[in-house]
């Protein structure tokens, strides 16, 4: 485990942000818990990269552990030319390499997330679901209860069907106590 002073910095050049990069996006899946070493080793090539943290208090045998874990696991974006695409495959912690189709939209949603954290704001991964994905609650009172995501402005609904009678009902729901279901 790094100490905190030997994490690499989320952005790679530090005195730049995500929006002044030049070059084509990539992102990086990494091979297991490589996604920090892969940023070093960037850094070393002069890559730019963002790779977004978080915090991270664990208790160890009574003891607290401060750390510092990638927001998303497995994951670094860079920006670069195919000369720096290929440098990033040669350091041998990539397990994939995936293109960016629309440039701007990863832009624009990665420099979200780096006016949080340059805030100093605290940041938690969260469940992605998409409105229409069929779900199934995991705890509480409406465990295992089955229904399709609906987003509203305010809140995430689940729709419960009755289909011989051609009728739904919806109630509200935590994201964090629902599952996707294959």
């Amino acid at each position: 485990m790094l100490k905190l002073s030997e994490n690499p910095p989320c952005t790679w050049p530090e005195s730049k942000s995500v929006v002044d990069f030049q070059g084509q996006w990539w992102v990086a899946h990494t091979k297991s818990r490589n996604e920090k070493s892969l940023a070093h080793d960037l850094i070393s090539k002069n890559i730019s990269y963002f790779l977004p943290m978080r915090p991270k208090v664990s208790h160890i045998r009574g003891r607290k552990v401060k750390s510092i874990l990638p927001l998303f696991s497995g994951y670094l974006f860079f920006c670069g030319d195919e000369k720096q695409r290929v440098e990033v495959l040669k350091t041998n912690r990539v397990a994939n390499i995936i293109e960016v189709i629309n440039q701007k939209n990863l832009i624009s949603e990665l420099a979200q997330i780096e006016q949080v954290i340059k805030a100093g704001l605290t940041i938690q991964p969260h469940k992605y679901i998409k409105e229409g994905q069929r779900c199934r609650v995991t705890s509480g009172p409406l465990k295992n209860t089955e229904g399709i995501v609906q987003k509203t402005k305010t809140s995430t609904r689940l729709i419960l069907s009755v289909e011989m009678l051609g009728q739904a009902a919806s109630v509200e729901v935590d994201t964090d106590n629902i599952e996707l279901i294959d």
